[in-house]
């Protein structure tokens, strides 16, 4: 189960990661693939998916908010002219 909410002009899901203890929040960006997905830890705050599932959605913007981009990654190819 994830949540939906609109934020930084995109539509993003949010999902539950992660091992009891050391839970994050990862954000994927619905609307395009150009974004990179989004993180943020929450520890021991949900038990299971549909507790965010059961979030209401400025409880969504707030975790959002929170988060940060994992940009791209390292191996990632570049192109300059």
């Amino acid at each position: 189960m994830s949540g939906m909410i609109r934020a930084d002009g995109d539509t993003w899901r949010a999902e539950l990661g992660g091992k009891p203890g050391q839970r994050t929040v990862l954000f994927f960006c619905e609307s395009t693939n150009q974004r990179p997905y989004r993180v943020v830890p929450v520890d021991d705050r949900f038990d299971d998916a549909s507790e965010l599932a059961s979030l209401a959605e400025d409880e969504l913007k707030e975790l959002f908010d929170c988060s940060r981009s994992m940009g791209a990654p390292v191996g990632y190819p570049t192109y300059s002219s």
